[in-house]
């Protein structure tokens, strides 16, 4: 079985402004370097749907998910924050990217795809049950395993989550839910000022230092993450794939290389492997230097594929 690879076109045209890092650009980048690299055919492409109101709204309140629509904007831009804003393609973007985790779960819970990458956006991490932030609208790993649990019936998923910036929607949304193993690694203290501690036993939070190099990284993949992986036996695993903590990457500090993103997505997979029957769920999060972030993707992407 092949990876399957999900984007939509509504991603790109939502965009926050030329003067915003989390810019149409950031797909380009990955699809530029998929086909340069010569993979782009041995993944199985398809077009994310649109995700359902029923699977939205095990994660966000109906409330908020008519606001996002109400105030979507005709033209220009509706500010949700100062950093964070919707234009007229903002609201169909965030239905696709969150879609096409559900479509994804679909695919490799259906044994129609070994694992996916959904090169989507909006991302989805920051995102509360009634709260844009960070660029982030619709949670899209946390509906995507909302989906896996209700559907499907898992009692045990992990998720992932080694972007810059710690997942706070994405905890709160599972904090104390048994059934979800959360790992996370990120810079502290950083935006969104969140995740020293553990709120709950099913979260381990590593917040480590700006500059903190891949070393100390996979140290604490090996100590922190991988028993409890191995303790929880997922089923599915889902990956928040940030690639903005690589030491190109303005938007933090630490100092991750491509070869880094290799190595954690490999022990992902032996974990996979192990315990999920290979089932793996990545959806794009951050990284905002678009060469780094297309060279980490397809890293990330041939140790899923192993090509």
């Amino acid at each position: 079985m092949e990876t399957m690879y999900l984007t939509h076109p509504s991603c790109r045209l939502h965009e926050m402004g030329s003067w915003h890092p989390e810019c149409p650009q950031r797909l380009d980048a990955i699809s530029d370097q998929l086909l340069v690299s010569g993979l782009l055919p041995f993944l199985a492409e398809r077009q994310a749907p649109a995700a359902t109101r029923e699977a939205i709204l095990r994660v966000h309140s109906a409330d908020y998910l008519d606001s996002l629509q109400a105030n979507t904007p005709a033209e220009g831009y509706y500010h949700v924050d100062p950093d964070t804003l919707m234009n007229p393609r903002s609201y169909d973007a965030s239905l696709h990217a969150a879609g096409a985790g559900i479509a994804a779960v679909d695919a490799v819970m259906q044994g129609q795809a070994a694992n996916a990458f959904c090169a989507v956006r909006p991302p989805g991490h920051h995102a509360r049950s009634g709260q844009a932030m960070g660029f982030c609208f619709l949670n899209n790993i946390a509906i995507a395993a909302q989906h896996a649990m209700h559907v499907y019936g898992l009692q045990r998923v992990a998720i992932i989550d080694f972007d810059v910036h710690h997942g706070n929607g994405t905890e709160e949304t599972f904090a104390g839910d048994s059934r979800v193993l959360m790992c996370s690694f990120f810079q502290h203290p950083f935006f969104p000022n969140s995740g020293a501690t553990d709120p709950a036993a099913n979260m381990v939070n590593v917040p480590v230092p700006a500059y903190t190099d891949g070393a100390a990284v996979r140290a604490l993949v090996q100590d922190s993450w991988l028993p409890r992986l191995d303790a929880h036996a997922p089923e599915l695993i889902l990956i928040s794939a940030g690639f903005d903590a690589h030491r190109e990457d303005d938007m933090g500090q630490m100092a991750l290389v491509e070869a880094d993103y290799t190595w954690i997505t490999e022990q992902v997979v032996q974990m996979a492997e192990r315990h999920a029957q290979g089932r793996i769920v990545s959806m794009l999060e951050g990284g905002y230097n678009l060469s780094a972030l297309g060279r980490s993707v397809l890293a990330h992407l041939r140790a899923l594929t192993k090509l």
